[in-house]
């Protein structure tokens, strides 16, 4: 499991101060945890959302005390990419957590091959699990779709042990549809009557009003 430490930080620090130290502001908090501001090293937390992102569970070492969390939001600088603050929701110990958990497509489809295209439906599924059983992402087998019409559903994915599905199990999470061909249309001649020549009604106004 991946550790970050943290220190407790003084909400009168300047933010600026603790970036320009190449440091991270956050909080933590919890159901059971009352809402703690942080700092955390910038590099140790944009390791960790490179490496398990919001679906895992990681651990943060506040002052020596461990604490399992979720990265639950990040905020990102807009042009330097840096992480501008960061909010960990703490883990209840003993009880499971619902998380949208990233789908890894695996395997070739044979259907691909004939000239079908994969279409995939859904990109994380939403599970129920504890911590320590919460899966970084999870595995669909696309070699299965053998034809034109085939599909995954939710209910064919090989779940790992303590892992519990918390959608329908009939949605659909891939599927095999046929290539559809682009017909050129030949664009329509516009009708020459309902264009208004702006000089010729001009023309026809100024006659008129000579003729007044």
């Amino acid at each position: 499991m991946f550790t970050i430490k943290a220190t407790k930080r003084d909400i009168k620090e300047s933010l600026e101060d603790i970036r320009e130290a190449g440091n991270t502001p956050a909080v933590f908090y919890g159901k059971k945890e009352d809402s703690t501001p942080i700092t955390v090293s910038a590099i140790d937390l944009k390791k960790a959302w490179d490496e398990v992102g919001s679906s895992s569970v990681i651990t943060v070492s506040v002052d020596g005390e461990n604490h399992d969390c979720l990265i639950h939001d990040i905020l990102f600088h807009p042009v330097k990419e840096n992480v501008l603050h960061a909010d960990f929701y703490v883990l209840e110990k003993g009880k499971k957590v619902e998380v949208a958990t990233p789908l890894e497509f695996v395997g070739e489809s044979p259907a691909e091959k004939t000239g079908g295209i994969l279409v995939k439906v859904m990109h994380e599924l939403e599970i129920k699990a504890s911590a320590t059983d919460l899966p970084s992402e999870i595995e669909v087998d696309i070699s299965v779709l053998t034809t034109l019409g085939s599909q995954i559903h939710a209910k064919d994915l090989k779940l790992p042990q303590g892992v519990e599905l918390m959608v329908d199990g009939e949605e659909v999470i891939a599927l095999i549809q046929e290539a559809q061909e682009e017909s050129e249309e030949p664009a329509e001649a516009p009708d020459l009557s309902t264009i208004e020549v702006v000089g010729k009604k001009k023309e026809e106004e100024s006659e008129e009003s000579a003729a007044e």
